[in-house]
């Protein structure tokens, strides 16, 4: 138990940066440049971390605490989910409505903190993210109730061990599921063809206009926390897609280590080959994972009814 936490925490602390190394060696690739080191991310934090924050007058105590409160409920989040194989470091009935409100909680901190400013183009980014969201809690709340509906449990790390099976509909839920958390994983994230990371046209962005007034430990403490949650969801992500999920410590930890490189290799490579959507056709590809998640709970009824 106390090896599991410590591999745990030691995850949690480690891999968010080495994941994003990997996203953006994979598209410095596809750019045919060589790219940073894998750990880049880590020492641009370490960087950020040795600089002073400078704060504007307009600001209050809210733009100070915000990236700390981000980061907070980032690694709250990070305490429900699979990282290692389907023990989670803490777990309880319903879990799953804490993590997802813990997101909620960080992504409003970061939303008060654009409008704390008084900038117009940070609280144009705030009302997109607070948009954005609203048509995105539906698509996971849907997906967590179609998986425990189909596995009969009600904790977050056990409801990504399903086992698909065609005959009885769980093979259906499964793959529903996938669809539906992709789209959450790339929203939340703030990846293409959602958004663009690397934009400077303020007018186009969505996250990192709300950022622009951070600088120092703030901005380290703000992009800890979204490689974190880019850590997170692809650890659901690939508790999903693994078939060792409940094959034993040490293969599914490797296991699921290994399939979070590869969604990191299938992001940065979906980046690299395709444009952003237009902003009036994002809630149309929310709406595809909405579709995706309720179809998924709606497969649950077949499931259900060809139940002894």
């Amino acid at each position: 138990m106390v090896i599991h936490a410590l591999a745990h925490i030691l995850a949690v602390l480690l891999l968010p940066a080495l994941l994003m190394g990997v996203l953006q060696r994979v598209k410095a690739w596809w750019s045919g440049r060589r790219g940073a080191p894998l750990l880049q991310p880590a020492f641009d934090l370490l960087r950020l971390l040795r600089k002073t924050p400078v704060y504007s007058e307009t600001t209050t105590p809210v733009f100070r605490l915000a990236p700390w409160v981000f980061l907070t409920t980032a690694f709250g989040s990070a305490v429900f989910a699979p990282l290692l194989g389907p023990a989670a470091l803490w777990s309880f009935h319903l879990d799953f409505v804490w993590f997802a409100y813990a997101w909620g909680l960080g992504r409003v901190a970061v939303m008060l903190a654009a409008l704390d400013t008084g900038s117009s183009f940070e609280g144009m980014g705030a009302a997109r993210e607070a948009t954005f969201s609203a048509f995105l809690e539906p698509v996971f709340f849907l997906t967590a109730g179609a998986l425990s509906l189909a596995t009969g449990k009600t904790k977050l790390a056990e409801l990504v061990s399903i086992h698909p099976h065609v005959m009885d509909g769980t093979g259906a839920v499964w793959l529903l599921s996938i669809g539906a958390l992709v789209v959450v994983l790339l929203v939340e994230s703030g990846r293409m063809p959602v958004d663009d990371p690397t934009t400077h046209l303020e007018l186009t962005m969505v996250h990192e206009v709300m950022i622009l007034d951070h600088s120092g430990p703030d901005l380290a403490a703000i992009q800890w926390a979204s490689a974190l949650k880019l850590y997170v969801g692809s650890s659901l992500l690939a508790a999903l897609l693994n078939p060792w999920f409940d094959a034993g410590a040490p293969v599914s930890a490797v296991s699921q280590l290994a399939l979070c490189g590869l969604i990191a290799v299938a992001i940065g490579t979906l980046e690299s080959l395709i444009a952003r959507l237009r902003m009036r056709t994002i809630p149309k590809f929310i709406a595809l994972g909405l579709a995706a998640a309720a179809l998924a709970l709606l497969a649950t009824a077949w499931k259900t009814q060809g139940a002894p």
